[in-house]
Formats: C-alpha cells, structure tokens, sequence
C-alpha cells in the first residue's frame, strides 16, 4: 500500500458557499444547535476522516444581516463532540492574541484527555480591528508583532504541556503517594510579552501535546510554520501556486532541522458534486445567483484590513492597481497575496471575482461527478501539491454526505484513503510522533 492522503472536514456555516444558508438543500437547524455539528463530525467519522476543524470569529460582522456566521465558540464545542464520537480528530482554532496562554493550555489539555487524545489546536493572529476592540485594545496589533507574540506564546504553550512527565501520576492509593514531585517542574517563563510561571495545573495529555495547526502563508506564516506546525490548513485557487507552496514549506521544515514529513499540508478543496457534470454547473449557477455582491464586497474590504472598495464598478476587469499592495496589509495578509495574484493572472472584473471568492473565500472550487473529483483529488495527491486535503462543502450536509457516500469509496478503491482507522488519537492518524518529554 502506498501513501494515503488525509482529509479533514472544514465545518463553515451551513457550508462555505456564501449563499448556501439560503440553499434549500441546507440544514435547517440553528448554527447553535449542537445537532448539526455532532451530525456532520458522525458522518465524517463515517466516512473515515482524520480530523474536523472548526473556525472562530471574535466579532459580529457588519454583514450579519445577509451572512450567517455566527455559531458556538469552538473549545467548548470540542468536548460535545469529543462525546459524540469515537474516532476522529477534533480541531478548533484560538487566537494567539486574545487569550492568556494558561488558560489556553490547560483547555487544550484537558480536551485531549476528555476525547483520549484528539485534539488539535488551530493557531491564529487574530487582525480584526473590531476584534481588538472586543479585548480592550484601540489599535489594531500589526502583522509582525502578532507573529512574534505567537511565537513566544505557542513556545510558553509547549513549556506549560511538557511541565508533568508521562508518569508524575502515580495514584498509589495503599502507598499514599498521588503524584512524583520531580514529575512536575514550573515553567518560569518571562518573555516580551508573556509572564508563566507554571506548572500547568492539568497533567500531561494522552498525546503529549495536541496537535499543532496553523493556516497562515505570508512570509512570516510560513516561517511560523515551518518552526511549530505539524498540520497547515492553506488555500489555493490553482495547482501551479498550491506547488510551489508545498515545496517552499516543506524545505523550510527542513531548514528548521525537522522532518519534511512531520508536516501535513491541506489545501482547501470545495466541491460540487453531481451525477453529470452539467448538473454539478447548474448547482454551481444556483448558488451564486443566491448571493449578494454588497456583502461579497463587505468581506473583500475586510481581507483587505478595510480598504475601500466601494468606488470600483462591478463589470469592469481588475487589475492589481485596483488592490493595496499586500506587503502593506495587516490584515489576511496571505489571503489578500492570493486575491491579487487571481487578478494579476487573470484580469477579472469585479462582479467575478467575488463570485470567485464566494465558493469557497479563495480556496480551489470544483464542479463534477464523483469520478471527476476523485481524479482532481488524485492528481493534486500525487502530482506532490499535497498530503491531502481541507474538505470545504459548499452545502452542509448535502455535499458531505455525497462526498463520503460517492467520492470515498472511488479513492479506496485507487488505494489513496485509508478503509479502516489503524490507531484511536489523532496522531496516529496524521502519521505523527508523539512528543517527548523530559524533567531534569
């Protein structure tokens, strides 16, 4: 057997479409019904997925009228999960910026131990001005200094997780001794930034930390990254520039002294999925009719770190002088680096490209039979763009279901997907080792 491609699902609204809350095909339960999200991980884990990832946002959004994006904060969210499933990893995401690394550590660590080590952390720099604002902040923290927050952050995260050795429980009831003492170290961590004394009050986790994921590729997330993550979340509108991502990363890793292979890279693929590829255009066309270009260009300016848009005219071709150059941005600085790219390539007009960014926000979008994905999925797989892929659907639970029923069943006949999980944690999944630690 050889390599084997990952796959996470991506949960999103009630899919990653922009209109697809609007879809009939959608669910029709509450983004805060806890149902909807046990649902839609039963059935990845069904489909014999490695791991679900869910997003956060730390703001309402100016476009909440037309775009449902508000749902249940995420670590919380894990543990329901963690009890409504067995097998497959659970990601959240939590920002480096707003949260004190303490409370981070131990909500992560406990997580792990509540699931029986599933747990993945999705690292973000949070770059909403609304946001900072939500945290008692008046300026927005620009993008090099959220990167060196993070850095001594996820550092002083790691410390806190290595602070118990495996076995400073002892638990001996008849000898009287609960815990070794020399198991249990303080941190002392005093930084620029951050100030742990430590220990961490939960001890170590079945996984040793959880999994460590990130999403960023600008300049300095791929560093980042190329330093800490063993997942990468990463978005992609071709092959060509998702190509050259993977081996910029994968030889950074290297730099870094670490096994190219201890890092997974997923890029964003969002299909449509139907029995004739007309039929899968149609729902395509269905989908983008339902969406407003208002709110498509309320999220644009919002990549942008609130650039004005509003005086470009819809059906007029961009080019990257229509854009702020994204060197500048201090906000999705790696999103608005793929925007200006499409535009240099491609020459669209407005209208376009948001139509563009409304599948999938600025991830690979697909169109076709199951037979036509599973053959994109293969060629992306072992053309070496990828270690496998972030399933974004465009519609919940419609496309999910037909990608595990249809498209699953295709890639482990071609022997590209695992037929049965071979461990319980989602190490064992990902194919990665386990850290270890040791306490002078």
């Amino acid at each position: 057997m050889g390599k084997q491609m990952h796959l996470n699902l991506f949960v999103h609204s009630r899919g990653h479409h922009e209109a697809s809350w609007r879809h009939p095909k959608s669910s029709p339960k509450a983004l805060t019904d806890i149902s909807y999200l046990t649902e839609a991980a039963q059935t990845a884990e069904l489909g014999l997925f490695d791991s679900i990832f869910l997003a956060d946002t730390l703001v309402v959004n100016d476009d909440v009228a037309q775009a449902p994006r508000t749902w249940l904060e995420p670590i919380s969210t894990l543990g329901a999960l963690a009890m409504a499933t067995k097998k497959i990893g659970l990601i959240a995401t939590a920002s480096t910026t707003y949260m004190e690394p303490f409370n981070l550590a131990r909500q992560f660590a406990s997580l792990d131990h509540v699931s029986a080590g599933r747990i993945g952390w999705n690292i973000v720099t949070t770059w909403s001005v609304p946001a900072a604002n939500n945290f008692g902040a008046n300026d927005q923290i620009s993008h090099a200094d959220r990167y060196l927050r993070a850095e001594e952050y996820v550092n002083s995260i790691k410390e806190l997780w290595d602070s118990w050795s495996d076995d400073a429980i002892v638990d001996n009831r008849t000898g009287g001794l609960y815990a070794k003492v020399e198991g249990i170290r303080p941190i002392d961590h005093t930084g620029d930034y951050y100030q742990v004394a430590g220990p961490l009050n939960v001890p170590r986790c079945p996984q040793g930390r959880p999994v460590l994921v990130q999403a960023g590729s600008s300049e300095a997330g791929r560093e980042f990254a190329a330093r800490h993550a063993e997942a990468v979340f990463t978005a992609h509108l071709e092959m060509a520039t998702a190509l050259d991502f993977y081996k910029d990363l994968k030889s950074r890793a290297k730099d870094q002294r670490r096994d190219a292979e201890s890092i997974i890279i997923l890029p964003g693929f969002s299909p449509i999925i139907a029995g004739t590829e007309e039929e899968a255009k149609k729902i395509a066309k269905e989908l983008n009719e339902l969406t407003d270009v208002e709110v498509g260009r309320k999220r644009l300016m919002g990549r942008f770190g609130g650039y004005d848009f509003s005086h470009l005219p819809l059906d007029r071709p961009l080019t990257p002088d229509d854009f702020p150059d994204p060197s500048t941005v201090q906000a999705a600085r790696s999103r608005a680096e793929v925007i200006v790219g499409m535009v240099t390539r491609e020459s669209p007009t407005l209208r376009q490209l948001l139509a563009k960014l409304a599948g999938a926000r600025g991830h690979f979008i697909f169109a076709g039979t199951p037979e036509q994905v599973a053959d994109e999925l293969e060629l992306w797989f072992k053309s070496g763009v990828a270690d496998g892929f972030n399933l974004m659907p465009p519609i919940i639970p419609w496309m999910l279901e037909v990608f595990v029923g249809e498209v699953v069943p295709l890639l482990q006949q071609r022997g590209l997907f695992r037929e049965e999980y071979k461990g319980s944690m989602l190490r064992d999944h990902y194919g990665l080792e386990r850290p270890s630690v040791k306490l002078s």
